[in-house]
């Protein structure tokens, strides 16, 4: 040792780093949160029941846990660790409705049946319960590590990292670039398949580190006024500290909605009579607290420390920093009254621009390969061999959610897959409800009333004839007989599913109502993406 007392005499980079003010204790209290003996003359004693990596699920309870026991609690039962949700729509689409015990099951919990195989070798990746076992910051390959999936910052040199609610949109990347895509959708990086490579504007497009191939989209406008994950996304449902009711619950999956912020009429509160249970986020108000000032609460009951009402002004201040951001309020026009004939849309549905669309997907299992298993954190048998194509990004289609809205939806299943414990090669298609993140200008009225990919039926031209309406698909049929990219037809009596259950394609007589709307001639088709 240097002569300096405790862990800082070996290790006096320690004594530096972007300590957050709430962990300024890091420098002179490595115990609290790494364990070990700082008091050992040795390094064998010194290190004895050291934790190197605080923060991984299997040690958070008496690391972080030590000072923030609900926030571990909520991760540990909630949906980015568990991931339920994910386990029941896998098994429910590929036919394994239940786990072996009988319950529906979680990521920490998966058998190897098909379903519960192909989560283990290709899904489960993303958990916050896989282990972070080196300091990267890595925004493409980097995931896991529990409480330090989100908090930990990067460290210059060989300095300590820091610790911060402050969470970059980086920390987001690594597992929400895969999937729906929100984090590439949000700052306008759409995937294409390698066929790009051969089109117009191939010079123009990107690569990330893990291979896949992307092109430039409009971004979302909350990420080109500067607005982070964040600022949207509170710890309310980032961490699972709402209400016990599952993955996609309310104030579970999403605690703040658009209203929250852009109502014309918003519901605050005094500062000085902050909701029990909040106490901490009535410490990081950053505007003045001055006569007439309020704060919004989102619907779920979550204060928004950082939006000042103040008169007729809405101000929004970056959780991460920046100047204030005007907030517009939502204005009387047609489409946004909540009990016209839009009333049942969300504001995705006629605001997301674009959304990611895969009309295509090989799945084969080979039970003589070999496969990394995220579960037992090894290679073992079996190996799941994917083939895509159709890859674009356009307009998403709409469909009806379980509550009876009309949700934009995205293709989640269009595929077949091979097992070896089944008889013939299983197809599926489904589309899944996807809230896309690329927020712009409206749409126009042709662009939902008159287009048949917005309708479900892909891609095509829509004809009127004296005998009804009828489609010329662009693209030839699936296995199913419906247009490789479709999810529904005009004939189906019976509306097609999607994998959360209760939300479904339009039936026919919606489509022949949607059909039958005339808008007025100067609608605008240019609003559409």
């Amino acid at each position: 040792m240097d002569g300096a007392p405790g862990c800082v005499g070996c290790h006096p980079a320690a004594r530096s780093g972007a300590w957050d003010p709430a962990h300024d204790f890091g420098p002179s209290g490595c115990p609290v949160c790494h364990g070990g003996d700082a008091s050992a003359a040795t390094r064998k004693g010194a290190h004895r029941g050291l934790i190197a990596f605080p923060g991984n699920l299997d040690n958070a309870e008496r690391t972080c846990g030590r000072c923030h026991p609900r926030e571990v609690r909520g991760v540990r039962e909630g949906p980015m660790h568990r991931g339920r949700g994910m386990v029941a729509a896998t098994r429910r689409v590929l036919g394994d409705c239940l786990g072996p015990g009988g319950e529906p099951g979680d990521l920490q919990t998966l058998d190897h049946g098909p379903a519960d195989s192909l989560l283990r070798k290709r899904c489960a990746g993303c958990h916050l319960g896989q282990p972070k076992a080196a300091h990267a910051m890595d925004v493409v390959h980097d995931r896991g590590g529990g409480c330090l999936a989100c908090h930990v910052q990067a460290n210059p040199g060989n300095t300590h990292p820091g610790l911060t609610a402050r969470v970059e949109d980086g920390r987001c990347f690594g597992c929400h670039s895969r999937s729906g895509r929100i984090s590439l959708s949000y700052v306008g990086l759409a995937e294409v398949d390698e066929a790009a490579l051969s089109g117009p504007g191939a010079e123009r497009l990107l690569r990330l580190a893990d291979g896949r191939l992307l092109e430039r989209r409009e971004p979302d406008l909350h990420h080109r006024a500067g607005m982070g994950c964040i600022d949207c996304h509170t710890a309310r449902d980032t961490m699972g500290l709402g209400p016990a009711t599952g993955d996609d619950g309310p104030c579970d999956a999403v605690d703040i909605t658009c209203l929250d912020c852009h109502a014309a009429r918003l519901r605050g509160i005094d500062p000085t009579g902050w909701p029990a249970g909040f106490e901490a986020l009535r410490r990081r108000i950053p505007f003045a607290l001055e006569a007439g000032t309020r704060v919004p609460v989102t619907t779920c009951g979550t204060p928004l420390w950082n939006v000042q009402l103040d008169g007729s002004r809405r101000l929004l201040y970056p959780k991460r920093g920046g100047a204030p951001l005007p907030i517009p309020a939502l204005r009387p026009r047609p489409g946004h009254e909540p009990e016209g004939q839009h009333g049942r849309l969300t504001c995705d549905a006629c605001h997301a621009r674009w959304a990611p669309r895969c009309h295509g997907c090989h799945l084969r299992y080979d039970p003589e390969g070999r496969q990394w298993d995220h579960l037992e954190g090894r290679v073992t048998s079996g190996r799941w061999l994917e083939r895509r194509w159709g890859i674009d990004n356009g307009p998403p289609a709409l469909g009806v959610t379980g509550e009876g809205r009309i949700a934009t939806f995205v293709p989640g299943m269009i595929l077949t897959v091979e097992h070896p414990a089944w008889e013939v090669p299983r197809f599926r298609r489904l589309y899944a409800r996807l809230s896309p993140h690329t927020t712009g200008r409206a749409r126009g009225c042709p662009s939902c009333h008159h287009d048949a990919y917005a309708l479900g039926l892909g891609e095509g031209d829509l004809i009127q004839t004296p005998r009804g309406w009828r489609l010329d698909p662009e693209k030839d049929p699936g296995p199913d007989g419906l247009p490789a990219d479709a999810w529904t037809s005009l004939e189906a009596r019976v509306p097609a599913p999607s994998p959360h259950p209760g939300d479904r394609s339009f039936t026919r007589e919606e489509l022949l109502r949607i059909l039958a709307v005339e808008y007025p001639a100067a609608s605008d088709p240019a609003a559409s993406p």
